[in-house]
């Protein structure tokens, strides 16, 4: 029988490629159907990949660390026969696929572009400097022997390259596709918090007034689609909530937010974060966010610009409490203030719309309960 290959299945949207974290199999074992084959990395979440099949393991394609792509082959199946497979797709190292980074072939296509005599290209091979990397001073653009040992002494004083990996290179590529697509705008105010009890939730009276602010504009909970030029309203809100943690920054989704009561909401950011420091959350819930929440203030800050992921077209950014001077009428009182930072993409939103919504939100906000 001619073995059957598998490849990576598709992870969900978005999410195109991962990078190969465990083998749980070997060449030669016996599989059953829905046996953990590996485990990838994708954008934010580490997955297990299931065997589709029972079978035996003829070969296994890429180690750890590689960069796998949706339809690449993972593993070969068979049962037993010396019939070799058809391996389909392109297996890219970790080395080189990592964000921004050339292939070899391209870095040496890129080197043989540049004017360099031989003694100079062999001074740059023994320091370890690659020639596309060196600014030429010479007038017609030839590199010298002191251009190389200058780019020698910058790279000694720095660090040596770390590629990114796992959740920072999901970071890194998803900024530069907000970056070339989204057209941003902020709109930055503070709101008056002091009615509130001293033990209120600060998250949760985000939540909510980010509802709030949404059923008085929806045009803020919605999905822009930049091909087509056309923009999607959803009715159910899902909250990405960003999670700061010492690897990377995630953002879990809180779903159905404007149908939830304090406590089921409560439970499940608590379950989401538990899930996120494990690293166990499902890949589901990392997907489908409509709008996305911020609350960087627990950290330090007073105002942001928080960068919009596609397709959503707006993130609502919450700053530092603090106490500051507030004018009631002719008197000036202390009381607690909310910095809020709001970014949408004009692209799907008026500044009208972004101004109403805020201005809902602020208006919830400064509820005393």
């Amino acid at each position: 029988m001619t073995p059957r290959t598998f490849a990576l299945p598709d992870l969900g949207e978005g999410l195109t490629e991962a990078e190969i974290v465990a083998w749980h199999v070997k060449v030669g074992d016996e599989v059953h159907a829905d046996q953990p084959l590996l485990s990838v990395e994708t954008a934010k979440a580490i997955v297990e990949v299931p065997a589709p099949r029972a079978g035996r393991v003829a070969a296994l394609f890429g180690e750890v660390g590689d960069i796998v792509h949706v339809h690449d082959t993972l593993v070969e199946f068979t049962n037993g026969d010396s019939d070799s497979g058809t391996v389909v797709g392109v297996l890219a190292s970790a080395a080189s696929a990592q964000a921004g980074a050339p292939s070899p072939a391209r870095a040496h296509a890129a080197a043989a572009q540049v004017r360099a005599t031989p003694a100079v290209r062999a001074l740059a091979a023994r320091l370890g400097v690659a020639l596309s990397d060196v600014t030429p001073s010479g007038h017609d653009g030839t590199l010298s022997s002191a251009d190389v040992e200058r780019a020698a002494a910058l790279a000694s004083r720095a660090g040596p390259l770390e590629p990114l990996r796992g959740p920072r290179r999901a970071m890194a590529q998803n900024m530069a596709r907000a970056h070339a697509q989204v057209v941003p705008v902020s709109l930055l105010d503070e709101v008056d918090i002091d009615a509130w009890p001293a033990a209120s939730d600060v998250t949760l009276r985000l939540l909510r007034a980010l509802a709030a602010g949404i059923a008085a504009e929806p045009a803020l909970n919605a999905w822009f689609d930049s091909h087509a030029g056309g923009r999607r309203l959803l009715k159910q809100i899902d909250v990405g909530i960003a999670v700061d943690t010492p690897e990377c920054l995630f953002v879990p989704v809180m779903h159905d937010v404007g149908q939830r009561n304090p406590a089921s909401l409560r439970a499940g950011l608590e379950a989401l974060k538990s899930a996120v420091c494990r690293r166990s959350i499902p890949v589901e819930e990392l997907r489908g966010a409509t709008i996305t929440l911020s609350n960087f203030g627990m950290i330090a800050g007073r105002h942001a610009t928080p960068i919009v992921l596609p397709p959503t077209v707006a993130i609502l950014g919450a700053g530092r409490i603090r106490p500051q001077p507030v004018a009631l009428g002719t008197t000036i009182v202390v009381h607690r203030v909310l910095p809020l930072s709001l970014s949408f993409d004009h692209r799907a939103v008026t500044g009208g719309e972004a101004g109403r919504f805020l201005a809902a939100v602020m208006a919830d906000l400064q509820r005393a309960q």
